[in-house]
């Protein structure tokens, strides 16, 4: 390495003192839009498609799945706070005058931001690892109930299984133990979907 290379790494290196803040600052404003974004798209879904989802989850599963989906909405916005934080900083008190204590204060801040830094992206990762527990623990516990059943009555009975085909001309349905029964429609009072066949 030549004395004029050296020269100017050293240069690099004295300057990387006044400039690592912003730096620092430029980082954190984007942790803070990600993970802004992230906790609000976790809110939308969560209100738009989770309820419905959560609700076809036996009762301890739903329980689990809420918690872990609750957790990781309040790690994201924290997480979104601490980025914030590192981002814009923090109102002082003080106006500094001296160089020294802008040097002191410019320390201090850079391990501040740093600090934040960190524990968002933890609480940013640990938010996305509840989210997939909850997406897992659902998926796990969820049931497959391949199609829903139905409930046809008609002149001599009522019927219980699951729907294969309606057409103009006859409803086809499969019926636990008795295989596929076609019924015409002239024969059907009702089709009702049932929760379970009993």
């Amino acid at each position: 390495m030549s004395i004029r290379s050296e020269r100017r790494w050293a240069e690099l290196a004295r300057e990387l003192e006044f400039t690592r803040l912003p730096e620092l600052r430029r980082q954190a404003e984007g942790w803070r839009t990600g993970l802004t974004g992230l906790t609000a798209l976790l809110a939308v879904l969560v209100l738009l498609k989770g309820r419905d989802n959560l609700a076809d989850l036996p009762e301890a599963a739903r329980a689990v799945a809420t918690g872990l989906l609750i957790g990781a909405f309040a790690l994201l916005v924290i997480g979104s706070l601490l980025a914030a934080r590192a981002a814009h900083g923090a109102p002082e008190r003080e106006i500094l005058l001296g160089g020294q204590a802008l040097r002191r204060w410019t320390g201090q801040e850079v391990a501040r931001v740093t600090r934040a830094l960190a524990w968002a992206y933890l609480f940013c990762v640990l938010g996305v690892i509840l989210v997939v527990g909850a997406l897992v623990v659902a998926w796990l516990t969820t049931q497959d109930s391949g199609a829903q059943p139905v409930v046809v009555r008609t002149n001599t009975g009522v019927l219980c299984g699951e729907l294969i085909q309606a057409d103009q001309h006859h409803v086809e349905m499969r019926l636990d133990g008795d295989g596929k029964v076609s019924l015409p429609w002239t024969a059907v009072v009702s089709v009702k979907p049932g929760k379970t066949c009993g």
